[in-house]
């Protein structure tokens, strides 16, 4: 029974590590209307399913997180413009997990990994610099919001700071994210020998074992789930327009 436990719990981490690579090959394939990639397909065959996704692909996964928490900081802010009253402690805990999980973690891995083999390289440095700058910038604005969140009876003047610090937040990374997985992620590629690309994947997933558990990230997206749900923004239909 340990042994099966063991081995449902190493399918359940790895699973989010598959589906990527899996669904690019599939979804090229269809477009294109032939069988495409045949050495790779057999790689994969031979591998098996546990194979890792590469660490931009992981990185990017991430970023599909952060994307659904600055969603929870666009409804505070509209509920906060609008003086309407909504559970404060949603936007204490998503800024909490900005916290722990992007800023403590997923971009230690982009400063600790990825910006110092660009700095090494000569490549892409001013865009690395940037990137770090915006990374310290988010730091203090999530100082603001986790200290303006904790009063229960904030003034006006304190709801319309921290309705600032959510715009500044939004409209800092969304661009930010934009630019690493189109400009930086891709170039990471070919600025690093492909064993030092796969021991990175490996080591992204011991990290993130070590701060968060075996399956950390599905934690983290089941806490910014309950989010949604408390604030009536976890249904994806309701943001389809009327036609």
């Amino acid at each position: 029974m340990k042994q099966e436990a063991n081995q449902q719990n190493e399918s359940s981490s790895t699973h989010r590590r598959t589906f990527v690579k899996r669904g690019l090959i599939v979804t090229f394939s269809g477009i294109t209307g032939i069988s495409l990639l045949p050495g790779c397909r057999d790689q994969e065959e031979e591998e098996g399913e546990g194979q890792e996704v590469s660490p931009p692909e992981d990185l990017m996964q991430e970023h599909g997180l952060l994307n659904r928490i600055l969603l929870i900081y666009d409804t505070c802010k509209v509920h906060l413009a609008n003086k309407e009253s909504f559970p404060k402690e949603t936007l204490a805990n998503a800024a909490g997990i900005i916290r722990t999980f992007v800023e403590d973690y997923h971009e230690k891995q982009e400063e600790n990994y990825l910006f110092p083999r660009f700095q090494k390289a000569n490549q892409l440095t001013g865009l690395v610099q940037v990137l770090l700058q915006q990374h310290q910038a988010g730091r203090r604005l999530t100082d603001q919001i986790i200290q303006l969140t904790k009063s229960t009876t904030a003034s006006e003047t304190e709801n319309q700071e921290l309705a600032q610090c959510l715009t500044s937040f939004n409209a800092m990374y969304r661009p930010h994210e934009a630019r690493e997985d189109m400009v930086l992620f891709p170039a990471f590629r070919k600025i690093v020998s492909k064993h030092e690309y796969d021991s990175l994947g490996e080591e992204f997933e011991k990290n993130e074992h070590r701060l968060f558990g075996e399956n950390g990230f599905e934690t983290m997206v089941e806490k910014v789930a309950a989010i949604e749900k408390s604030l009536n923004i976890y249904e994806l239909a309701q943001f389809t327009p009327q036609a």
